[in-house]
């Protein structure tokens, strides 16, 4: 599970847990906003709720259980009834609605629910926590894909350019695909531990749950570096340096590139 992330709705600190790729609200949290004694197991009793919940697991979870829900459906609103999350999901098989332990512990919902459920907190509530959450999703379009991507793409660029100076410089005549490739992996690592101090196998064996490669996980100064490393490498190769050597210098770059950008006043400005 990554970095949970808060919001603030109404001076209510809200929660919002990444899980699978997928963003969760708190319904714990926004419990805090309302007035009197409310718990969820109340809105999840209400047969519009069920109702609700019934329709959008249909739309976004192809092995939703139907005949469990219809059951649930029948039940809902008598005063008999009384169904917990956590035996909602186990029912059901539900993916809207997740009850976590744990220090970050509570019941959590997508925004698509969490929205509704807002709704019985109050009407101001509601419009407030999808204003919050939508200024959330904009910082981070504008702070990571815009500035974060466009340095990914740069150092993808010059990637190319890295590539060739290899191929005509350092891959002998009539060898096979598998021989070059594991001279371009060799060249790349050159960059990752003048950059990155390791390997990308090293830093995949240290970092089993994690997905992609390390350059997936750098920082902005770094892929700036990068992109700067990749050409001068490419030159240091024209100029028939050995990789000992070449390394040595790359280090010397990266340290001093770094420096530089992590004291830099506008490259602060983007984060």
């Amino acid at each position: 599970m990554a970095k949970n992330k808060k919001i603030n709705v109404q001076g209510k600190e809200i929660t919002i847990i990444l899980d699978n790729g997928k963003e969760f609200i708190s319904l714990t949290d926004m419990l805090k906003a309302k007035d009197g004694d409310f718990f969820i197991s109340d809105w999840l009793r209400n047969r519009n709720t069920v109702e609700s919940l019934g329709i959008w697991e249909s739309i976004y979870n192809p092995l939703s259980n139907y005949g469990e829900f219809a059951i649930i459906r029948k039940r809902a609103g008598l005063n008999s009834y009384k169904i917990s999350v956590k035996d909602w999901v186990e029912k059901t098989n539900a993916i809207g609605l997740k009850a976590t332990a744990g220090r970050y512990g509570g019941t959590y919902a997508h925004p698509d629910i969490a929205f509704e459920f807002g709704m019985w907190i109050s009407p101001h509530f509601k419009i407030y926590l999808i204003k919050e959450f939508q200024r959330l999703k904009d910082e981070e379009n504008d702070r990571l894909k815009l500035n974060w991507d466009l340095q990914r793409t740069l150092a993808k660029v010059n990637y190319h350019i890295h590539t060739d100076a290899i191929k005509e410089n350092l891959i002998p005549a009539e060898i096979t695909k598998q021989q070059a490739n594991s001279v371009y992996a060799s060249e790349a690592d050159i960059l990752n531990v003048a950059l990155f101090g390791m390997t990308d196998k090293q830093w995949r064996d240290t970092n089993p749950d994690k997905k992609g490669n390390i350059r997936d996980y750098a920082i902005i100064e770094q892929l700036v570096v990068l992109s700067n490393m990749e050409s001068i490498n490419a030159l240091l190769i024209q100029q028939g340096l050995p990789q000992n050597e070449r390394l040595i210098q790359l280090n010397k770059v990266a340290v001093t590139q770094m420096k530089s950008l992590v004291e830099n006043k506008a490259v602060k400005k983007l984060k």
